[in-house]
């Protein structure tokens, strides 16, 4: 595997997100396989992913979302333990082994509102304020936030925002809080093709690819013209099981699988 002798600074604009679906990328899993190449920047990985959800809102508790939280966290029961984790093993590194997780539980939040408009510090302090209440779990070496917005709602990070230029991303709050943001798929641009469910467990796959391999963005395995192991792929996907999931970039196979 390629390593760099001494780790870059963190890329503050390094590719975090799942962009919106564009009608050019129709039939883009038959293109040629664009150059990239993800190197390891020694950063920190996420060997043994543990995924605790939690639903932002009290739409969560109401039909047919209700529904949803249950088919989500069984959507991770399942894709934690499947090919989809054992295909990341080539990025296996010299202190990390990606392995199988599991979610570790999940938890629906109303005592606060998400409100119309979400930024990405107010959800970064939301959940360190329910870690520090012991709502959701203390943070360990491979915990993995994912929080869920209800339908409604838009998200706004990087001067960017949900349905206007992303469809979902991951981050880090200093280098032991790792969290991935998935808004409610309501917008043609963040569904394509799919059902709203479908096109959830697809960003979802993206992004905890992309987190197990990368949780610091730009610090574990990336390409600084491509991004992340999920961004090459972007809206290619496939079924594993009952699931619609994203394909992910293999350096060993020199595409999407």
């Amino acid at each position: 595997m390629a390593q760099s002798k001494s780790p870059p600074k963190p890329q503050p604009d390094a590719i975090r997100i799942v962009p919106l679906h564009r009608p050019t990328m129709l039939g883009a899993a038959a293109l040629p396989a664009p150059a990239a190449r993800l190197t390891y920047r020694n950063g920190p990985l996420l060997p043994a992913a543990e995924v605790f959800t939690i639903f932002w809102g009290s739409a969560w508790k109401k039909s047919p979302l209700s529904s949803t939280v249950t088919d989500v966290n069984r959507f991770f029961d399942d894709i934690l333990t499947s090919a989809v984790i054992d295909q990341l093993s080539e990025y296996n590194a010299a202190a990390f082994t990606i392995a199988h997780g599991r979610r570790t539980g999940s938890a629906t939040i109303t005592t606060a509102s998400p409100g119309r408009s979400l930024t990405d510090g107010a959800i970064r302090t939301f959940l360190q304020q329910q870690i520090g209440n012991g709502k959701v779990p203390k943070v360990t070496k491979n915990s993995l936030y994912f929080i869920f917005v209800p339908p409604g709602v838009r998200v706004v990070m990087g001067g960017s925002a949900s349905c206007q230029a992303f469809c979902g991303y991951h981050n880090a709050i200093g280098r032991r809080t790792f969290y991935a943001v998935m808004p409610y798929p309501d917008c043609s641009g963040c569904t394509g093709s799919l059902t709203p469910f479908d096109a959830l467990t697809s960003t979802s796959s993206h992004e905890l690819c992309e987190a197990i391999t990368d949780p610091i963005p730009g610090e574990g395995w990336y390409d600084d013209a491509n991004g992340e192991v999920g961004d090459i792929c972007a809206w290619q996907t496939k079924k594993v099981g009952q699931y619609t999931v994203q394909l992910e970039w293999s350096n060993k196979a020199n595409g999407c699988v």
